[in-house]
């Protein structure tokens, strides 16, 4: 693994690489962040997912992004940072290990496509603050399954504020 990008997470037996992407979407007119919110109301995540060899990872990302929120009127597209990280898949029930690449997503409308959920997905489109997702993800994180995404929330938000789009956000 390459030294100079961090690395999240703890490390388990017979982890699965898989590396991927996701994405931190927000909509200047609310000022709100889109998240998957799991049909049990417990936790909110990021579209993610992985991408093969043959997809160039800012494609499959938004790829994920739009089958699994429908939001797809995108006006701007950075890549944040990436970072290795080790999780637990309580989707797929696997542990895995990942090189994740984290894009802000700026939104020009909340236009939605149809979703296409895999099986294993149980989540829907939500929208929430910077603040309110941060506190979800710390309360919920004594594994360290999500530092990475914390980690990609507080830099996305940064940006986010620095090119005038969020103007609320105080993490």
């Amino acid at each position: 693994m390459d030294p100079s990008i961090p690395e999240f997470g703890i490390k388990r037996e017979n982890e699965e690489r898989r590396d991927g992407g996701c994405g931190i979407v927000f909509d200047p007119k609310s000022q709100k962040y889109a998240i998957g919110k799991h049909h049990d109301g417990s936790l909110f995540r990021l579209f993610s997912g992985g991408v093969t060899s043959k997809e160039d990872i800012k494609e499959g990302t938004l790829r994920e992004v739009t089958e699994e929120s429908g939001l797809y009127d995108f006006e701007y597209v950075e890549k944040i940072s990436q970072a290795f990280t080790h999780y637990y898949n309580s989707l797929r029930k696997v542990n895995r290990v990942a090189l994740a690449t984290c894009f802000l997503i700026i939104l020009k409308s909340t236009d939605l496509k149809l979703v296409e959920l895999e099986e294993h997905e149980k989540f829907s489109l939500a929208w929430a603050t910077s603040e309110e997702i941060l506190t979800n993800w710390q309360s919920q994180n004594e594994n360290h399954d999500l530092d990475h995404w914390i980690y990609f929330i507080k830099k996305a938000v940064a940006r986010a504020v620095e090119l005038g789009y969020d103007n609320v956000s105080k993490i």
